[in-house]
């Protein structure tokens, strides 16, 4: 099952359900994969670029996580939560440090990097392995640790 199908199905189910923010989140993210499938000038995204606008969502909603935060804005700190725990559901499993040390290690090894110098390579290598599966600042983290 795609993922439109997907959210096609829990989006009748919210209505049927009269979950209203659950509702209003799917309807904002289909919103986002229809604006992408037009800007692209297709009638439907792959699995890939479907996963790209999901990653996008979830980083614009943990980007203002942490500005609410700050403004100690706590109304829209647990709105923005609750959005972003309706859209981890529908992200792949997220690798474990474990998983994305040894990807990070494998990798560096593929691309013979040996310091900071290469880590440009590294993660340009990486970066498609690990799409939709770990977070970027994770993944920058992880490879900066391990060409020091």
């Amino acid at each position: 099952m795609s993922l439109l199908e997907r959210l096609n199905q829990d989006m009748k189910q919210a209505m049927k359900n009269k979950e209203k923010d659950k509702l209003a989140v799917i309807r904002m993210v289909k919103a986002s994969l229809q604006n992408e499938a037009i800007k692209l000038g297709k009638q439907e995204l792959s699995a890939e670029e479907e996963l790209t606008v999901f990653s996008r969502e979830l980083k614009q909603r943990k980007d203002s996580l942490q500005e609410f935060s700050k403004a100690d804005r706590l109304d829209l700190v647990e709105k923005t939560q609750a959005e972003l725990d309706i859209l981890t559901v529908y992200m792949p499993k997220q690798l474990t440090e474990e998983e994305l040390t040894a990807i990070v290690q494998e990798t560096i090894a593929e691309v013979n990097a040996v310091s900071k110098a290469d880590m440009g390579k590294v993660m340009a290598a990486i970066m498609p392995k690990v799409k939709g599966k770990a977070d970027g600042a994770l993944v920058n983290k992880t490879v900066a640790g391990q060409l020091s």
